[in-house]
């Protein structure tokens, strides 16, 4: 499946190697100002090549809209945008052609399809995600209509953590880090680990904030299960944690409850959501990335025919994909509370009545 989404929904085309990379992002209400100044930052905040930190891919990442607006507002009707790639370099990979790369999907895609896209992966790249950030950010400019804001950052690099979290020194942060105070130790150990052609893993929190009470489609649509299947969707993503998360298993039931007052909930261990339904306090959720499988040691794999060989890597690879993987996860949270905001208008009848009621 290449799309996402019930209501606001989204579809992603293309390959890393590819012509183009793009998305159709359909579901959009009429009259939403599309800024495409604002697509196009949120772009370039996910882009490679901006530092020794990440992929020394140089893409530009620029963004056409195709469809469904008119003189920069949403038409109601599908919007189409594409990114073409420019700074593709297939033959880095010539020597991998025929070899399943530890780590990646290459073995998986090759069994279920029968073809084999060496070139960085094809579809299954990483290379994907700068579509699904150009259609997170339509989302974005939707929740901001109702003042719903979504922000991300490093909480982890390689078991070094942030304990300090700020949403707005992350921003400005080469790692994306949410403390100042342990940055330069998760760039050390990115750039450690890039000395030695291995790599590291991290951990992004991502919350929002304004979210309002009700979005969830139990039983089987819960906010917090979507939201698991988005982030679990990105590459690269093994795990993710909702509030507490794994924390709440090891304390009691009067540690972990959130008591309420008047005034809203005294703490958050529920991550914003009760009964897969949004209480109306922040959302909040962990993701953790593995190491990015594509490292420069030799490795032990096995070809398409079925024999065993040793071989090493070239190419362009992030040491810590969890970085830009931070955009990512902004942009599927933005997808999936978009999608959510349209499904909860037709929960009460007092809601359809606002509408067509004379």
């Amino acid at each position: 499946m290449n799309t996402f989404g019930l209501k606001f929904k989204v579809t992603t085309f293309g390959e890393s190697h590819g012509k183009a990379i793009g998305c159709i992002v359909d579901g959009v209400p009429a009259g939403l100002k599309i800024d495409q100044d604002f697509i196009q930052n949120e772009l370039d905040r996910r882009k490679p090549g901006q530092s020794s930190l990440t992929t020394a891919r140089k893409e530009s990442d620029r963004v056409e809209i195709l469809s469904g607006t008119f003189e920069g507002i949403s038409t109601g009707t599908p919007i189409a945008m594409v990114i073409f790639n420019q700074n593709q370099k297939s033959k880095d990979y010539n020597n991998i052609k025929d070899i399943f790369r530890p780590g990646h999907a290459d073995f998986t895609y090759w069994h279920k399809y029968g073809i084999r896209d060496y070139r960085g992966g094809g579809r299954s790249s990483a290379r994907e995600t700068a579509a699904r950030v150009a259609a997170g950010a339509i989302a974005k400019l939707m929740l901001k209509e109702l003042d719903i804001k979504v922000m991300a950052g490093i909480l982890e690099i390689d078991s070094i953590k942030s304990k300090n979290i700020d949403f707005e020194y992350a921003k400005i942060s080469e790692v994306k880090s949410l403390d100042k105070k342990v940055e330069i130790l998760q760039k050390e150990a990115v750039l450690k680990a890039k000395k030695a052609h291995d790599s590291v893993g991290g951990a992004v929190l991502v919350q929002a904030i304004n979210v309002p009470i009700g979005l969830g489609e139990p039983m089987y649509h819960k906010l917090d299960a979507q939201l698991a299947s988005a982030f679990m969707g990105i590459n690269a993503a093994k795990a993710v944690e909702i509030g507490n998360g794994i924390e709440a298993t090891r304390k009691k039931g009067s540690q972990n409850n959130d008591a309420i007052t008047k005034n809203g909930f005294t703490s958050n261990h529920s991550g914003g959501i009760l009964g897969g339904i949004s209480n109306g306090d922040t959302i909040s959720a962990k993701v953790w990335f593995k190491p990015t499988p594509s490292i420069f040691k030799e490795q032990q794999s096995l070809n398409i025919k079925g024999k065993e060989i040793k071989y090493k890597l070239e190419g362009r690879h992030d040491p810590c994909v969890a970085i830009r993987g931070t955009i990512v996860c902004e942009a599927m949270m933005a997808l999936t509370l978009a999608d959510m905001m349209l499904l909860n208008m037709s929960s009460k009848i007092e809601n359809i009545k606002k509408v067509y009621s004379k």
